[in-house]
């Protein structure tokens, strides 16, 4: 009796394995060993990764890449901190990574991408995959080379197959969602003429907002940003053609001269937006803020007009990018949050915020391939009994 139950622990190792990969929860890290030649590096010079799940079946030729978010260091200092975390160093990364949301595996949860072939490009440049200074301090080591790892990172998926695509997604979140409007255009570029190529951004819709104080705080920050990592040179051509190109890191510039078809998740109270665009701390000397960035049910009657009043800003930034382009796609929430395609609660499932009667899973599923236009825009705050809190920057 003792060795049956023995010879049973080997199926049942397997089968729990099995279980784990259908669910995508444990997707080992792929180090991009060679890119380290062409100097495609992390903060600390260390090889970039991604997490890779083969597709199967109907998805065997479909790709959606995904890039990770987590902000950005506009200074030696504040790379230099970020340089020695999982957000600077290949070294620090955790080895494998669970799918959900829309990198899920599951069918039920995921039904247009599930079988794909789904990619994690992790995030360890704090540029959002645009910086390349030649230069290497000797005192700081620091590496400014995110747009090498981007393009390290897709030359290897493309040997996978990627070349021979018929469906392709470049998409993100935060930091990642802006990467993903960056290099759209470049993206469809690199695949066969005859795919169909879109772009997906979930909370990377930045705007060029003013803040409390009647100035632009970010204008600053997204400024240092690009002189930092020496990225002017590698954010698109059709927008740094026309203005000042450290402008071309906000999304509403760039969308307008955009090839691609785009698709935009946000909530039009994007928590890190109205925390760092609209009352950043630097202009709260007071902290009269700090209550109501937390909890918007704590925000002054005076402070949530304010806030509605960035609403207004920010869907006047996605018309005036997105302008009235027949390719483009809406699913622009009123709930308090920040990345929300990434989590199984939030994309499609029972429970899942709703706009218009549509979750976001369907309403980019539907808009990918052509099943009907998606523009689907909330009502102002706090009309959304669906809204879930979501807070992340994955």
């Amino acid at each position: 009796m003792a060795g049956s139950r023995l010879g049973q622990w080997p199926c049942l190792v397997v089968c729990i394995l099995i279980l784990l990969k259908a669910e995508g929860a444990s997707i080992p890290i792929t180090i991009v060993e060679t890119a380290v030649s062409s100097g495609a590096v992390c903060l600390d010079g260390s090889p970039p990764g991604y997490h890779f799940d083969k597709g199967s079946g109907s998805g065997i030729d479909n790709w959606l890449v995904h890039m990770e978010g987590g902000g950005w260091c506009e200074s030696v200092e504040s790379c230099v901190s970020r340089r020695d975390t999982f957000r600077g160093s290949s070294s620090k990364m955790e080895k494998t990574m669970g799918f959900s949301g829309i990198l899920g595996s599951k069918q039920a949860a995921n039904p247009d991408f599930y079988n794909w072939n789904r990619i994690k490009v992790r995030y360890c440049d704090g540029s959002s995959f645009t910086g390349d200074v030649e230069a290497v301090d000797p005192e700081t080591k620091l590496y400014f080379r995110g747009e090498r790892v981007w393009q390290a990172v897709i030359d290897e998926l493309l040997a996978k197959g990627m070349q021979n695509a018929r469906n392709a997604i470049l998409s993100g979140c935060s930091a990642g969602g802006l990467a993903a409007i960056l290099h759209c255009d470049k993206f469809q570029s690199l695949l066969p003429a005859t795919a169909r190529v879109k772009c997906v951004s979930d909370a990377g819709y930045f705007i060029h907002g003013t803040d409390i104080s009647g100035g632009s705080r970010i204008e600053s920050f997204f400024g240092q940003v690009v002189k930092t990592h020496g990225s002017a040179k590698n954010l698109p051509a059709s927008c740094t053609s026309k203005m000042n190109p450290e402008l071309c890191f906000f999304p509403q510039y760039v969308a307008q001269t955009m090839r691609t078809p785009l698709f935009i998740i946000n909530s039009a109270y994007d928590s890190w937006q109205i925390k760092n665009i609209l009352a950043p701390t630097a202009v709260d000397s007071k902290k009269e803020w700090k209550d109501c960035k937390l909890d918007l049910k704590k925000c002054s009657a005076s402070q949530l007009q304010t806030v509605q009043d960035y609403r207004t800003q920010f869907l006047k930034a996605v018309d005036t990018g997105l302008g009235s382009s027949s390719t483009r796609g809406l699913w622009i929430d009123s709930c308090y949050a920040h990345c929300q395609s990434g989590s199984v609660s939030t994309w499609l499932n029972d429970k899942s915020p709703e706009v218009g009667d549509t979750k976001m899973g369907k309403a980019v599923g539907d808009w990918f391939y052509d099943r009907s236009a998606m523009e689907k825009i909330d009502c102002p705050y706090s009309c959304n009994p669906t809204c879930v809190s979501v807070d992340s920057e994955s």
